[in-house]
């Protein structure tokens, strides 16, 4: 996901995905020390997005504060 979507989304909608995001990261590391996924790229790929709508996140709740 790139920072220009992230940043069109809502405070909400960041919150309720980055949830999402960090069960998906659970259920790849899961099947990657299961054996059934090969591509550690994907779960790289994905920490950085949840980064991203952190990093977003955290900044609209400083605005929201002031």
């Amino acid at each position: 996901m790139k920072i220009v979507e992230i940043r069109k989304l809502s405070t909400a909608e960041l919150t309720t995905q980055s949830t999402a995001m960090r069960e998906e990261i659970t259920e790849l590391q899961r099947r990657l020390h299961t054996g059934e996924l090969h591509n550690v790229r994907i779960i790289r790929a994905k920490r950085k997005d949840l980064a991203r709508m952190l990093t977003v996140l955290g900044e609209a709740f400083i605005k929201e504060a002031k």
